[in-house]
C-alpha cells in the first residue's frame, strides 16, 4: 500500500501527498470530504487555506487510510500569514477565476449563436407556409425527419443558450466577490465582528464572570495550559486583521468613499439609506440605529443599523 502524507499549511491548506490513480484512495478521500483539484494535481480540503487544521477531517481520513492499509503521517503548521498578504493572494486568485470564468462565457456564447444559426437553417428547410404533412405521400418521410431535425436543433439552441447565460453569471459574480469583499458597509460590519471576537478572546485570557447579575453566574478562570496558547494566537491573528481593516476604512473616509456616521450625525427623524433602502430614524443609540418600520404609526423596526451600514443620509430638516 502506498505511503502517504498529510501536509497542511496557511498558504497552500490542507494537501495530501503520496496517491496514485487505481490505490483505493479515491473513495476514502471523497468521502470524507476531500476535493480533486485539476489545477494543482492534488487531493485538498476545500476552504482549508488561510485555517486552522480541520482536525475532524483529517483525524477521520488518516484512521480510514490506515484501516484500508496505507501508510499515513501527518504535517502541519497553523502558523498564520499576515493579512495584508492573505488578502493580495485572495484578490490575486479571484481576479484569474473572474477571468477564466470570463473566458469560458465567452466560449458558450459563441456555442449558442453558432446552435441558433443551425436552428435558424433546419427551421428554413421546412416547407414554406406551414405545409402539413401529406400522409401517405412519398414526401411524408422527409418532411418528418426536417421537423425532428429543427426541433432537436432549435433545443440545442435553447440549451446552449442557458448554459451560456450562466456561465454570464458566475463571470459577473466573481467580478464583483472583491469589489464587494471590500465595500464601505462590508468593511465596517467585518471590522464590528472582529471587535466582538477580539472581546471574547480577551475574556477568555483574563477570566470572566458569566450570566452576570442572574442567579446562574459563574466565575470562569482564565485559560491555561495548550488552551491558552491556542486562544493567544487567534487572539494575534485576530489583532492583525483588525489593523488591516481598521486601516482599508481608514482610506476609505479618506477618501470620501465611507461617511463616520455616529449619534452625533444621525438623529431621531433623519432618512437614512441601509442595504438600498430608506429608512426614518426613530433613535439614534450608541452603536445603532433604531428605524421606524411605520413612521406615521410610529410603529419601529426590530432591525437595527449599525452606523457602519449606513450608505447615505438625509437630515429631518432636508
Amino acid at each position: 500500500m502506498a505511503a502517504l502524507t498529510i501536509t497542511h499549511n496557511r498558504e497552500a491548506g490542507t494537501l495530501i501527498e503520496g496517491t496514485a490513480r487505481g490505490d483505493g484512495t479515491a473513495e476514502i478521500l471523497k468521502a470524507n470530504g476531500w476535493r480533486w483539484g485539476r489545477s494543482i494535481g492534488a487531493w485538498y480540503v476545500p476552504q482549508s487555506r488561510d485555517r486552522n487544521l480541520k482536525t475532524w477531517i483529517t483525524g477521520r481520513t488518516q484512521k480510514a487510510l490506515e484501516a484500508a492499509g496505507h501508510e499515513v503521517a501527518l504535517e502541519a503548521d497553523d502558523t498564520a500569514r499576515p493579512v495584508a498578504e492573505v488578502e493580495a493572494d485572495r484578490a490575486a486568485r479571484q481576479e484569474a477565476r473572474a477571468e477564466a470564468l470570463a473566458e469560458k462565457a465567452q466560449r458558450k456564447a459563441t456555442r449558442a449563436a453558432d446552435a441558433q444559426r443551425a436552428a435558424d437553417a433546419a427551421a428554413a428547410r421546412l416547407p414554406e407556409g406551414g405545409e402539413p404533412i401529406k400522409v401517405g405521400h412519398h414526401s411524408e418521410t422527409r418532411h418528418r425527419n426536417a421537423i425532428d431535425r429543427a426541433w432537436n436543433a432549435q433545443g440545442r439552441a435553447i440549451r446552449a443558450d442557458e448554459d451560456a447565460t450562466e456561465a454570464q453569471r458566475r463571470a459577473s459574480a466573481a467580478t464583483n466577490t472583491t469589489a464587494h469583499r471590500y465595500s464601505p458597509a462590508t468593511v465596517a460590519g467585518r471590522i464590528e465582528r472582529l471587535e466582538a471576537e477580539g472581546r471574547k478572546l480577551a475574556r477568555q485570557l483574563d477570566g470572566y464572570t458569566a450570566d452576570r447579575g442572574t442567579p446562574y453566574a459563574e466565575a470562569i478562570p482564565a485559560a491555561t495550559g495548550r488552551r491558552r496558547e491556542a486562544i493567544q494566537a487567534d487572539a494575534t491573528e485576530n489583532a492583525d486583521a483588525l489593523a488591516y481593516w481598521r486601516g482599508v476604512r481608514a482610506q476609505q473616509l479618506a477618501a470620501g468613499e465611507a461617511a463616520d456616521y455616529s449619534r452625533e450625525t444621525i438623529h431621531a427623524g433623519d432618512r437614512i439609506k441601509v442595504g438600498g433602502t430608506w429608512w426614518t430614524v426613530a433613535r439614534a443609540n450608541a452603536k445603532t440605529c433604531t428605524l421606524y418600520l411605520d413612521a406615521e404609526r410610529k410603529i419601529t423596526s426590530s432591525y437595527r443599523a449599525p452606523y457602519g451600514k449606513i450608505t447615505s443620509h438625509q437630515p429631518a430638516s432636508k
